[in-house]
């Protein structure tokens, strides 16, 4: 699909000279930076990511209970 855009000139001309120095045209890093913002704000890829987290982490506490005022008194939760 083709889609035009409206960028202002000196945007366009520096953004082609960084895709330059990366040694990809600007067309493959607008294209790239779409696909990264899109897949990264999808429900279905983040959900997935969790999923494979869970599967591969066991985690273990070591069967230390935890006591509710433990838990909730932490530096981190302060």
């Amino acid at each position: 699909m083709n889609v035009t855009l409206s960028i202002d000139d000196r945007i366009v001309e520096r953004a082609r000279e960084l895709a330059a120095r990366q040694g990809t045209s600007l067309n493959q890093m607008i294209r790239q930076l779409l696909e990264e913002a899109t897949a990264a704000s999808s429900p279905d890829v983040l959900l997935a990511e969790l999923e494979e987290l869970w599967e591969a982490e066991v985690g273990d506490s070591g069967g230390r209970s935890w006591r509710r005022d433990e838990l909730y008194d932490r530096p981190v939760l302060r």
